[in-house]
């Protein structure tokens, strides 16, 4: 039962347009930088709501053509085959959803990233959980690794974070994590149960993402 939950709301998850990460957006950053913008629409928001300039990259063809319609500039590539592209020091914000672990080297793309941001720029990213309900229960009681189309084990992710580790990663890459919260939780009794019955050890695994805020040391 708690895995039909859990396969239903990851399905949901990843077809809606994340909203859920707009707030975690600074209301004073007008220039955004969005990095695997899709088509667009995220930041299509941010423009409408914030009156932000926003700027995109996108690895995928299709969808870059649509974030050009979508956003104020957008430019199709990997990440860093065209970040020449991109101003340095213009940026006050950059976004990164369900981005960072499909690195082979998050740190680098952090370095890089801050070259583009002002001074005291922020960065907005969401990053997939391991120690998920979901991929626990696969990992402890059906003793399987699956990498999958989608979810926490996509196959095209090359790194796995949990909550300590994605602080570990901003602070020895020159921020300060000003706000890091679980996203998207599973509202299975059950998990809540496991939480309670080991005074929040297992807390943190209702949550599908961590959403985190981090500024850039001045």
């Amino acid at each position: 039962m708690i895995m039909e939950e859990i396969e239903k709301e990851k399905k949901g998850y990843f077809t809606n347009k994340r909203m859920e990460m707009v707030p975690f957006v600074p209301a004073d950053c007008k220039k955004i930088l969005e990095i695997g913008c899709s088509e667009g629409f995220f930041g299509q928001i941010l423009k409408k709501e914030r009156q932000a300039e926003v700027w995109g990259v996108e690895i995928e063809k299709s969808a870059a053509l649509r974030a050009k319609e979508n956003l104020d500039f957008a430019l199709q590539g990997d990440f860093f085959d065209v970040e020449s592209g991109l101003p340095e020091n213009y940026f006050d914000c950059a976004v990164l959803n369900d981005v960072i672990e499909h690195f082979t080297d998050p740190w680098l793309l952090l370095a890089r990233v801050k070259s583009h941001l002002t001074s005291g720029g922020y960065i907005v990213s969401s990053i997939p959980n391991v120690r998920y309900i979901g991929n626990l229960m696969e990992l402890l009681i059906k003793k399987d690794w699956e990498y999958k189309s989608d979810g926490i084990l996509d196959r095209t992710h090359y790194r796995f974070f949990t909550e300590k580790s994605i602080r570990r990663l901003f602070t020895a890459s020159g921020f300060t994590v000003i706000r890091l919260q679980g996203v998207n939780p599973t509202h299975s009794f059950k998990v809540k149960l496991l939480s309670w019955a080991t005074f929040g050890f297992f807390k943190d695994t209702k949550y599908l993402e961590f959403a985190v805020v981090a500024q850039l040391l001045s």
